[in-house]
C-alpha cells in the first residue's frame, strides 16, 4: 500500500480511519519514519495550508491534529527503537495569569505534526518553571503564549527570566496569542512571532534552519 490514504485520513481529522490505516502501514512494512514523513507530516502540511488560505478553521485543524496525534502515539514507540530523531525539542507554555490554552495547543499539535517533540508545560506558567524546562530538556526552542493584554508583558519577563539564567542564548523564543504583534515580539526581544498555529510551524523551522 502507499500512505495517500493515510495522508488523507489526517486531512480528513479521521480518527478511526488513522488507528487502521497506520496499523495496515505498520503492518506492510513501511518504516516509522516513512510513515511519519509521508502521511502524519505531510497531512498536517496540507491541513496548514489551507488554513493560511482560511480554506479551514480552527476545529478542522484540531480534529486533523488529534486524528494526526493518534497515528503518532501508534508511532513513537517503533520510532525510538530505530534511533530516529525528532527534528526539534520545543518547550511551551500559557505566560502566567492566563488560563487559556486552545491556541497553544493547537500550535503543540502542529509542532508535534510538523516533527518536534514538544514538551507543554500547560496554562498560567511562571517565568521560572520556563527557564527549568529549558535548562532539563536543552531546548532549541520555546513557545510563550497568552491571550490576555494584561498578561503580555508576562512574555517580556520569561524572556528577562532566561537572560539572568545564561540560557537566552541557547534557545530560539517564539511567541503568539490574539493581542501579540510582531513589534511587541520586537520591543521585548523574542527571536520570532507566529500570528497563527501555522505560521508558527513556518516560523520554528526557519528559527532552527530546518527545511
Amino acid at each position: 500500500m502507499d500512505l495517500t490514504a493515510l495522508k488523507d485520513a489526517v486531512i480528513a481529522g479521521d480518527v478511526k480511519g488513522c488507528t487502521i490505516l497506520t496499523e495496515v502501514a505498520i503492518k506492510a512494512g513501511h518504516a516509522p519514519q516513512k510513515i511519519l514523513n509521508e502521511a502524519l507530516i505531510a497531512g498536517m502540511d496540507v491541513v496548514g495550508e489551507k488554513f493560511r488560505c482560511n480554506e479551514v478553521y480552527v476545529p478542522e485543524v484540531l480534529v486533523a491534529a488529534r486524528a494526526m496525534k493518534k497515528s503518532l502515539a501508534m508511532l513513537k514507540p517503533l520510532l525510538a527503537q530505530t534511533g530516529a530523531k525528532p527534528v526539534g525539542l520545543a518547550v511551551l507554555g500559557t505566560v502566567r495569569g492566563d488560563l487559556h490554552d486552545i491556541g497553544k495547543n493547537l500550535v503543540g499539535m502542529m509542532w508535534e505534526g510538523a516533527g518536534f517533540e514538544v514538551v507543554d508545560l500547560g496554562a498560567d506558567v511562571p517565568a521560572d518553571k520556563f527557564v527549568q524546562a529549558v535548562k532539563d530538556t536543552n531546548a532549541q526552542l520555546l513557545g510563550v503564549s497568552t491571550l490576555l493584554t494584561t498578561t503580555m508583558l508576562g512574555m517580556k519577563e520569561v524572556i528577562q527570566a532566561l537572560e539572568r539564567a545564561h540560557v537566552r542564548s541557547r534557545v530560539k523564543v517564539l511567541v503568539g496569542g490574539a493581542p501579540v504583534t510582531q513589534s511587541f515580539a520586537d520591543e521585548i526581544g523574542a527571536d520570532g512571532y507566529g500570528e497563527s498555529a501555522a505560521v508558527a510551524v513556518d516560523k520554528a523551522k526557519a528559527l532552527l534552519g530546518i527545511a
